[in-house]
C-alpha cells in the first residue's frame, strides 16, 4: 500500500518505520512546544497525508514517552478523506512541564482498514452473559 506525504515545511523529515515489522510509523513535531504540567497542547507536524479510502491512520501514543513521561495522545483519527495539516493533541499526565523539542518523534500512526457498518435502529437488544455489566469483569 501507498500512502502519499506532503510535506508542509521541507526542512521536517519524513515518517518512518523504526523497524522492520513495526505497526506504527513516528510523527515528529514541526515546532518547539511547551506542554505545561496537567494540560494539553495541539502539535503541529507540517505533513499532510492521503490515507487511502478503506483506511485510517489512527494515531497512537508512543510508549516510552508515556511510561516515563505520562504524555498521552488524543483525537488520534485521520480520515481517508481528510487532507489537512497532521497535527497531535497531546495532554501531559505527570507533574512537570514538557518540553517538545522540533524533531522530537511524539507519536506513531497505524493504517487500519476500516469497516463502514450499516446503523439501524432497534427497540430491543439480544440478552448476552455480560448484559449491561459495565466494568463487571473486575481487575484480577
Amino acid at each position: 500500500m501507498e500512502i502519499k506525504i506532503k510535506r508542509l515545511n521541507k526542512n521536517i523529515d519524513l515518517p518512518k518505520y523504526a523497524h522492520e515489522g513495526d505497526a506504527g510509523f513516528d510523527l515528529r513535531s514541526a515546532e518547539d512546544v511547551l506542554i505545561k504540567a496537567g494540560e494539553k497542547a495541539i502539535i503541529p507536524t507540517a505533513l499532510s497525508m492521503a490515507v487511502p479510502k478503506g483506511y485510517v491512520g489512527l494515531i497512537w501514543d508512543r510508549s516510552g514517552l508515556a511510561a516515563r513521561n505520562s504524555l498521552h495522545c488524543l483525537a488520534g483519527v485521520l480520515d481517508s478523506h481528510y487532507r489537512g495539516e497532521i497535527k497531535v493533541v497531546m495532554i501531559n499526565l505527570c507533574n512537570e512541564d514538557f518540553q517538545v523539542e522540533k524533531g522530537m518523534r511524539i507519536s506513531q500512526m497505524l493504517i487500519q482498514p476500516v469497516v463502514q457498518a450499516e446503523l439501524t435502529e432497534v427497540d430491543e437488544l439480544n440478552e448476552t452473559t455480560r448484559g449491561d455489566g459495565f466494568g463487571s469483569s473486575g481487575l484480577h
